[in-house]
């Protein structure tokens, strides 16, 4: 609500570009400094589905002040819910703290939020990989592009965090040593989970791999099955074509036994080439696939 944010602006005599900042949704995190106020643009992420599939990316717009701290969200439901609890209760260092320290706890909840939905992304990776080995379908290689452009939408939250709390660290003016201890915390935190980022991207790569050589495999077994029909037929095909010549003089054509001496040696060259393509191991028998499996 722009109203809103102008009275908020107004009444705590906001610059305009910082404003602008939170209105204008998504930025990339980051920490400007505005006089004796800093804004500070993080990322929220949230899983939007039980099975880890759809993940939301949400700004989160904190302003520090000397005495205050605001937050702005781009739309209702967020993981502040333990942190609120806190300020509640009136317990620990949150109600003993300075601004700074808030601010701190904000950053380090959404951080910390990025734990578990990354965990959920990890256990929809296993369950993707494996129906790629066991059962892919076509619906499967969309999943997996899903799955990689979710896991870009993390990492370009995640990332220029790191940037951003190394800046914060090195603010001496806007927090203090203790806070800045803890924000070296944080930090340590949002590379920890950059890193398992890259690993489920590289997962999901080599995801995409395997699908393309299952299914490359697929067509290949396909297309052995249709060659070897097609061969064990040639040999059918021409005696059936030699013998469907419409001569007046074939002697074999009037003889009493010609149709079922012709079934039995089609009936045997055919047998000759399977047994044959089975000895070059061209084609697998029963107990072979059973083995296998």
């Amino acid at each position: 609500d722009e109203a809103v944010l102008q009275e908020i602006a107004e009444l705590f005599q906001l610059h305009p570009l910082l404003i602008e900042d939170v209105v204008n949704a998504p930025q990339r995190p980051k920490v400007e400094s505005y006089g004796d106020l800093l804004l500070l643009i993080t990322r929220m992420i949230m899983v939007g589905s039980d099975d880890g599939a759809q993940v939301d990316a949400e700004q989160v717009s904190i302003i520090l002040g000397k005495r205050y701290v605001l937050t702005f969200q781009e739309k209702p439901g967020d993981v502040f819910d333990p942190l609120r609890a806190r300020i509640h209760r009136g317990l620990g260092a949150i109600r003993r703290s300075g601004t700074d320290y808030l601010a701190y706890a904000i950053l380090d909840t959404v951080i910390d939020a990025y734990y578990p939905a990354l965990e959920q992304i990890g256990e929809y990776v296993e369950d993707l990989e494996t129906e790629v080995v066991k059962s892919p379908t076509n619906a499967t290689i969309g999943r997996i592009y899903d799955l990689k452009r979710q896991l870009l939408t993390i990492r370009r939250a995640v990332w220029p965090q790191r940037d951003m709390l190394n800046r914060m660290i090195h603010e001496e003016d806007a927090f203090s040593e203790p806070v800045r201890v803890y924000l070296r915390d944080c930090y340590d935190h949002c590379v920890q989970a950059g890193d398992i980022i890259e690993s489920y991207r590289e997962m999901a790569g080599g995801l995409l791999d395997v699908y393309l050589s299952s299914v490359s495999n697929r067509m290949n077994e396909v297309m052995k099955v249709l060659t070897i029909m097609a061969s064990i037929f040639i040999p059918l095909t021409f005696i059936a074509g030699v013998y469907g010549m419409n001569f007046e003089f074939m002697p074999e054509l009037h003889h009493r036994l010609a149709y079922p001496i012709l079934l039995t040696v089609m009936i045997l060259t055919a047998g000759a080439m399977i047994w044959y393509f089975q000895r070059r191991g061209w084609i697998s028998s029963r107990k072979e696939r059973d083995g296998d499996r």
